[in-house]
């Protein structure tokens, strides 16, 4: 695979699809760039078996590479350069500030000496990559980097699965710099604004704290929708996780008063995802100082939660809204309605910043 490909590829004009590898589903979206913008062309998405990957680490190799085969047939896309992301305790990131250098004098420094920078003895078995900030706001003479790597052999086991289903892991990337991308192009912002990208996937919750487009803080801890299941499924006394998730998605039977216990169900069980929320927020506060929040934006597939978003609106103080990657981001009309549209866009958040990457984008 070669460095780990975060924003610094080999150039190309192949066209490319971003496949999202979830923990409980595979998410294939193909966006096309026209003279209007960027157009989504093609969405799909089917379920993977429980276990195949587990925290970031691929376990069951041959049943994603089935998966992905299936996918590609159910959505009939031509395209066999892909561009994927890894999350979880897979990846590490973490701020740096350096000198002034250019960008090889840094690769050269950061292989040389990567002891002091990163958790690894040696550079040999990791892949990395790394995004220069910006000038360091106290020094002029320094600079901020964005430092990304992950074990070669973690990289290697998906980009395998991938060539066994007949593509190419073209681009290597990671679940919160996918929103990155997405927010980049959907949303509007200037000097210091900052947001908070937050994605709810099934086992997985990912935090992408971003300052005039820029990530300054990234985070990924263990709790999503899963373990809001879970907490439902104990508080209605349900026999079964399969019926506390339909009940999780479709909403329950009953009255109103139902379905208000229902609801304040759901944010109790929630609550655990909304406090790491609120302690992330926290850190970046007193760590990073200056900047106010603008937005909190909630992404993945439990971000539609009735109340969610006001319930956190209300504890932090701050706007918080469900994402939608298709503000700018244009869709094929007679491909989706706007429903499906709507329907989609909180769970296909990375997906779609996985998809507007181009090879050989900065």
């Amino acid at each position: 695979m070669g460095d780990f490909n975060v924003k610094d590829l080999f150039s190309s004009k192949k066209q490319l699809a971003g496949l999202d590898i979830g923990s409980s589903s595979l998410k294939l979206a193909e966006i096309d760039s026209t003279a209007k913008g960027y157009t989504l062309h093609s969405y799909h998405q089917i379920p993977l078996p429980k276990g195949v990957v587990n925290d970031g680490i691929l376990e069951e190799p041959q049943i994603l590479t089935s998966k992905i085969k299936e996918l590609f047939v159910l959505s009939g896309s031509k395209r066999r350069n892909v561009v994927t992301s890894l999350s979880g305790n897979s990846v590490i990131s973490q701020k740096v500030t350096f000198m002034t250098m250019t960008p090889d004098e840094l690769r050269g420094l950061i292989q040389d000496e990567a002891g002091k920078y990163l958790p690894f003895d040696s550079m040999e078995d990791v892949s990395y990559d790394f995004q220069i900030l910006g000038e360091n706001e106290f020094n002029p003479a320094q600079m901020d980097v964005m430092l990304v790597a992950a074990k070669t052999e973690i990289v290697d086991s998906f980009a395998d699965a991938i060539k066994s289903a007949g593509l190419t892991a073209a681009i290597v990337d990671v679940d919160s710099f996918a929103l990155e991308t997405m927010y980049e192009e959907n949303y509007d912002f200037e000097g210091d604004d900052v947001a908070v990208l937050v994605n709810i996937g099934a086992s997985m919750t990912n935090i992408n704290i971003v300052r005039n487009g820029g990530s300054i803080l990234r985070r990924d801890f263990t709790l999503g929708g899963n373990h809001i299941t879970e907490g439902l499924q104990q508080s209605m006394g349900l026999t079964s996780f399969e019926e506390a998730e339909r009940i999780k998605i479709q909403g329950p039977a009953g009255d109103a008063e139902a379905k208000e216990r229902f609801r304040d169900n759901l944010l109790v069980s929630a609550d655990p995802i909304c406090s790491e929320i609120e302690r992330s927020i926290d850190y970046f506060r007193s760590t990073y100082g200056g900047g106010e929040i603008k937005v909190i934006l909630l992404s993945g597939g439990s971000a539609n939660i009735p109340g969610l978003a006001e319930n956190l609106k209300q504890r932090l103080k701050i706007k918080t809204e469900i994402v939608n990657p298709f503000k700018k981001v244009g869709y094929n009309q007679k491909q989706f309605t706007t429903e499906e549209i709507e329907k989609i866009g909180p769970s296909a958040a990375v997906c779609v910043g996985l998809a507007l990457r181009k090879l050989g984008d900065k």
